[in-house]
């Protein structure tokens, strides 16, 4: 019953802190900034001005799809971050440049996440069909679930690796946006809020699921023992 109730609140708190996010992204898509840059200027300068001058800034489709891709050193901006002037496409502009620095630079952590990519896509195309073999052939051996459970928690690990990348791009986002002048008062702030609540959503996916891997191996492994 706890395990129930421990996925139902962070449930719960998931579509709280998203609705948060998408909530604030549109109220600050309404602030204008003080400077006439929409987000492709700002992920521009930012590049520049930190030597990834080589890393090219694309619009995808979507809404908050922003993303840095290393593969082919590109900034991918949604359509609203990439042509909009306000203070959630500079942010959300800068957080992905923060990415693209982190990977200038040589930042231990976006490193160590670059290496668990293949191991984590392996995993989430594995596990659904290991778990159904552990649970088929449970009375015959528990290998298969051993497997599964193994694969769940390198994808666990790599949630909680997330964390500090993202705190980290966020951090030269703001440290950017500040000394560049861009933003500054009560506007630094908006931003600050804004970069906050994205962060958010990788706490509780990263809390979320390490629960649902201790719920699995609850049910699963003390099953086993009975």
């Amino acid at each position: 019953m706890f395990a129930y109730i421990l996925m139902g609140a962070i449930a719960i708190l998931s579509m709280i802190v998203q609705s948060s996010l998408k909530s604030k992204f549109a109220k600050y898509s309404k602030i204008p900034l003080g400077v006439p840059m929409a987000g492709r200027d700002i992920a521009n300068a930012m590049l520049q001005q930190n030597g990834c001058g080589d890393v090219q800034v694309t619009s995808v489709s979507g809404q908050l799809t922003d993303h840095f891709n290393p593969a082919n050193r590109t900034v991918n901006l949604s359509e609203p971050v990439y042509a909009t002037n306000s203070i959630a496409a500079a942010a959300v502009a800068a957080h992905e440049c923060g990415h693209a620095v982190q990977h200038k630079v040589g930042y231990s952590m976006l490193q160590l996440r670059t290496k668990m990519v293949p191991i984590v896509s392996l995993a989430s195309n594995t596990i659904n069909w290991l778990l159904v073999a552990g649970i088929v052939l449970y009375e015959v051996t528990p290998l298969p679930l051993y497997i599964a459970l193994a694969l769940f928690a390198m994808t666990v690990l790599f949630s909680f690796v997330t964390l500090p990348v993202e705190v980290d791009a966020s951090r030269r986002a703001t440290k950017w946006l500040e000394t560049s002048g861009i933003v500054s008062g009560e506007q630094l702030t908006y931003a600050k809020d804004a970069l906050r609540a994205a962060a958010y959503t990788y706490v509780v996916a990263a809390v979320g699921s390490l629960a649902t891997l201790i719920y699995y191996a609850a049910m699963f492994l003390g099953g086993r023992r009975r």
